[in-house]
């Protein structure tokens, strides 16, 4: 076996057996995506649970929440740069004061159509003081420096709590709400529909992975029959 056809085989192993390895990798990815939609899934569809009786920290993402109090329109915010199918627009975040209590809780009710996707005559899309509401309750962005937008000091480009607070004038829970029913009759906007799981692109990363390590192998294996046939040739013809 010439040197080159020993080299040439050599990378072709090192490559299918770092492809393998990646591929179990994307599996391993997999498992646990599954779990955790499972989990996900168990708190989506469980009974709506009083925003008093929310937990405070992560776990409660993704979980069903029923709250009732007034929509505070005046600190309202617009969350810039949202599309809902292919169109631009933005969120609406709108803070609901619960009675007897200090903090308030952050409402996404829903997108608007928006030509800039930022800019929105507010007003139109009131839908009652008064409200009960259900949703579920998602995380804040991870904190990162902001500036102003010129178009309206309400606009903002990432729900953070550190964006929120620069822009409220009181308290708010760690966590917001993203509304799924209709609190009134007439428009309101396009409610944020829950989450859809699914396996995500590891499965199909894997079979790429694995695909790559069978082309590496059939590769080594095709050099090292011709290599076969050109000594055997060359012998025969000695």
């Amino acid at each position: 076996m010439r040197p080159r056809t020993i080299a040439f085989c050599a990378l072709a192993s090192i490559a299918a057996a770092t492809c393998v390895r990646l591929g179990f990798w994307q599996l391993s990815r997999l498992r646990e995506r599954q779990v955790r939609n499972a989990a996900v899934a168990a708190a989506q569809y469980g009974r709506p649970v009083p925003i008093a009786a929310m937990p405070r920290d992560s776990s409660a993402r993704y979980r069903p929440a029923v709250v009732t109090g007034r929509l505070d329109y005046e600190h309202e915010l617009v969350l810039s740069g949202r599309t809902h199918q292919g169109s631009p627009g933005a969120d609406l975040l709108t803070p609901i004061r619960i009675a007897g209590a200090d903090t308030a809780v952050l409402v996404n009710r829903g997108w608007v159509y928006s030509p800039n996707a930022a800019t929105v005559e507010r007003s139109r899309w009131r839908e009652g003081d008064s409200v009960t509401i259900t949703a579920y309750v998602n995380l804040y962005a991870g904190d990162t420096a902001f500036t102003r937008s010129v178009l309206d000091p309400r606009i903002i480009r990432r729900v953070s709590q550190r964006e929120i607070a620069a822009r409220l004038p009181y308290p708010v829970a760690p966590w917001y709400l993203v509304q799924t029913s209709d609190s009134a009759d007439g428009p309101h906007p396009a409610r944020r529909s829950i989450p859809v799981l699914d396996d995500g692109p590891h499965r199909g990363y894997a079979v790429q992975w694995f695909s790559f390590a069978v082309i590496a192998m059939a590769g080594a294996l095709f050099v090292l029959l011709r290599d076969r046939e050109s000594v055997a040739q060359r012998k025969h013809e000695d």
